[in-house]
């Protein structure tokens, strides 16, 4: 008997856990003959070489979240160009005994990058009507659609005045070569990161995003080109690229909740008509082959057929309860914080912070009307976090849980089913559903659980994000769980830069992504038994400790010269990387 598509989501993830006593099946060791090439490009596409413009952007990181704070930007090719650079494109290079790599503004397990980005454009100053693909090493786009003047037309009125569609999608062999069976789970993670990374880029032009989520899959697969098998020929299947999410970007402050769902509904019911009008362009390039040869794992080609999405018409979030704006104004610019943003790969085991640095950290992973990155995503919070405080001045060391939504309070309390205290801290914000559950020195458990990784033990805190799984997908279906993991990444690009904004008195901290934990280990810690909460993703943040050997190039210099800014941005000091490093 066939397995349905729930059944099939919930054994992958139960397939690909990390035990004490072995690790989701992998390689076992990487074949550095066919390591991925990390840049997917379209040989024979016209190419519009972009600006390098987000150095000239003056909005503050913490304008940000004050809807209406930043004026939007003239659509254009400088400010697309802006968009790009700030979300997908290239934040250094990195160089150690004449090894060299390049780093991204969007975080990757391991640097691999599996997502690529799109732009469908009705046309805009510089850049004609078309579905584009983005070239981060070359910060260029290739026009794989060309549409003619009634198509452009024809699109322009699907979509709200200005509007455009960045699209996103995955290269699964990119982590598998590296990581085996539980790749899956981590491009989705990327996935999240991306979106959260255009959705900040979007705020810093003033601009709004929000997540298509009615779209199917296939719909976006030829929206994206994806399905076009000429334009692959002589790829692998290995090499080609699954479809996951596409974001309606509006050349406005934030949209009203209403406003913005309104939006998304009228291009998600028009995808037929947009995939008639790309489809009829004229279509250039094909896909350059990624590796000479690979290793199936069948089971993540099962899983991303088992969570494969037809096109639906979502359910709206529930609104949250009001909560007060976050702090805003002054500070460094959106773009310094953006680019500056690594994974730091090991931390000092001395550097502490604040409760108010904690739980402003806390805070912003609330979501809020208009405010990114939470709007880009249309459903109401399904993961929360568990937390173990290492270093945080003014507060006990233990485990602690922070609920992003109160209707998860009686599950949550339910399935962390050990004694636990549930303890408001003492000043904790009112509005901050934080709870100590024991105090405790947990240092060696939280080290212990997230693969012996000293990352985990030495910062300031450390977390494991927990997700309303197994009743979740049961109600909603299996292409939820794809977006469980996205969530998780938006979740964990978020404390990224407010680590790298954070200004505390007990120093410098920076964040990193863990995606090798040992699951039950982690669920038997905090009580867990059964399906309905599961940990999708570890994070951490701490002191950094930096590896001078390593040089930090700029991202762009090698580039045309004219094609620069006038006056580079800082480099960001050099940070140690496992190889290669993200």
């Amino acid at each position: 008997m066939s397995r349905s598509p729930l059944e099939r989501a919930l054994s992958y993830h139960t397939r690909t856990k990390h035990h004490l006593q072995r690790y989701a099946r992998a390689l076992g060791y990487l074949d550095w003959s066919t390591q991925p090439d990390p840049f997917r490009t379209f040989e024979g596409a016209p190419r519009v070489l972009l600006p390098l413009r987000a150095g000239e952007l003056t909005a503050a990181y913490r304008e940000l979240y004050r809807p209406g704070a930043v004026p939007p930007a003239a659509v254009e090719l400088g400010s697309v160009a802006a968009l790009f650079e700030l979300s997908l494109g290239l934040s250094a290079w990195k160089e150690y005994r004449g090894s060299r790599w390049a780093l991204r503004c969007n975080p990757s397990s391991g640097n691999l990058h599996p997502t690529e980005g799109y732009l469908l454009s009705a046309g805009a100053p510089g850049v004609p009507a078309g579905l584009y693909h983005y070239v981060s090493r070359d910060h260029a786009l290739e026009r794989r659609s060309t549409l003619d003047a009634a198509a452009a037309r024809g699109l322009a009125g699907l979509l709200p005045a200005g509007g455009f569609v960045v699209g996103l999608s995955s290269v699964h062999w990119r982590e598998a070569w590296k990581y085996g069976e539980r790749a899956f789970r981590y491009c989705q993670h990327d996935v999240g990161h991306a979106i959260a990374a255009v959705r900040y880029a979007a705020a810093a032009l003033g601009w709004s995003a929000l997540l298509l989520d009615d779209l199917g899959d296939a719909e976006l697969s030829a929206l994206l080109g994806l399905d076009r098998d000429a334009d692959f020929a002589g790829v692998a299947a290995a090499d080609r690229e699954h479809p996951d999410a596409a974001l309606l970007v509006v050349p406005a402050a934030p949209l009203g909740r209403d406003e913005a769902l309104a939006a998304a509904r009228v291009v998600g019911s028009s995808a037929a008509e947009a995939i008639r009008l790309v489809g009829g362009g004229a279509w250039a390039g094909r896909a350059n082959p990624l590796s000479s040869s690979h290793v199936d794992w069948d089971v993540i080609e099962d899983a991303a057929q088992a969570t494969w999405k037809p096109h639906t018409e979502e359910p709206a979030a529930v609104p949250q309860g009001e909560l007060p704006p976050l702090a805003g104004g002054g500070g460094a610019l959106a773009s310094e914080i953006i680019r500056a943003r690594r994974s730091a790969t090991a931390y000092d085991g001395r550097t502490s912070i604040g409760a108010e640095t904690f739980y402003s950290m806390l805070d912003h992973l609330l979501p809020r009307p208009g405010v990114p990155p939470w709007d880009a995503l249309p459903w109401s919070p399904l993961v929360h976090a568990v937390i173990f405080v290492h270093r945080v001045r003014g507060l006990p060391q233990g485990l602690y849980v922070l609920e992003r939504s109160e209707a998860a309070h009686a599950r949550l309390e339910a399935a962390l089913a050990h004694p636990f205290a549930w303890e408001k801290p003492e000043g904790c914000p009112e509005h901050l559903r934080l709870y100590c559950l024991s105090e405790a020195d947990l240092r060696s458990p939280a080290q212990v659980v997230s693969c012996h990784q000293e990352i985990a033990s030495d910062g300031a805190f450390s977390l494991g994000m927990v997700a309303e799984l197994g009743s979740a997908l049961r109600e909603r279906g299996a292409p939820l769980y794809r977006r469980l993991f996205w969530e998780a990444g938006v979740l964990g690009h978020t404390l990224y830069l407010e680590a790298e904004a954070a200004r505390d008195s007990g120093g410098r901290v920076r964040a990193t992504g863990i995606g090798c934990y040992f699951d039950d280990a982690f669920h038997e810690l905090c009580g867990i038994t059964g399906d309905e909460v599961q940990s999708l993703y570890h994070f951490t943040v701490g002191g950094p400790v930096e590896d001078t050997r390593l040089m930090t190039l700029a991202p762009y210099e090698h580039l045309d010269r004219a094609r620069r800014p006038s006056s580079p941005p800082p480099s960001a000091e050099p940070t140690r990387r496992r190889s290669p490093g993200s």
